[in-house]
């Protein structure tokens, strides 16, 4: 369990920036009030019930509970595949960007019942929905997951032929 540390570590810095930045946020901008940074990037006070891309947000309420569920149970997995693969680095990077992402978004869930987003991305006219930090993590810890996925398919095939 010790060689797991600097995986879990990982975790706890992305959950720190994010609620970081959240809290800035959340002093500095009203719900819906929007500052353009470049031409391409706002920041913006969003409230999202909803799981990714504001799913679900419309519900009458019962998300919120499921997604911490879910949210929990993702952890505990998380964290066991962290632990039963210390000796795979990039698989490691992956699932702890992922368990930092659903760490940081879990806490908004608890604290305040709504995950806080404010990065918002935007060209041509057409909007990325907001997200946060947490969501970054998660987005590129499933962009590095799936490349594990592939290198290690790829090395596997080698070793068999």
């Amino acid at each position: 369990m010790s060689r797991a540390w600097p995986w879990f570590a990982g975790a706890a810095a992305i959950v720190a920036a994010d609620q970081l930045t959240k809290a800035i946020i959340l002093a500095r901008f009203a719900p819906g009030e929007r500052l353009e940074v470049t031409g391409f990037f706002n920041l913006v006070l969003a409230f999202n019930k909803g799981a990714a891309f504001s799913l679900l947000a419309q519900a009458p309420g019962w998300q919120t509970p499921v997604l911490v569920a879910i949210a929990l149970a993702a952890a505990a997995i998380l964290s066991a595949l962290i632990v039963r693969n210390l000796h795979k680095r990039l698989l490691c990077t992956g699932l702890a960007l992922v368990l930092g992402g659903a760490l940081g978004n879990l806490v908004d869930r608890l604290r305040l019942g709504h995950v806080v987003d404010f990065i918002d991305l935007h060209a041509a006219g057409w909007h990325w929905p907001a997200f946060n930090v947490a969501d970054s993590g998660i987005t590129v810890g499933a962009a590095i997951l799936i490349l594990e996925g592939f290198l290690g398919h790829e090395g596997r095939a080698r070793a068999a032929s």
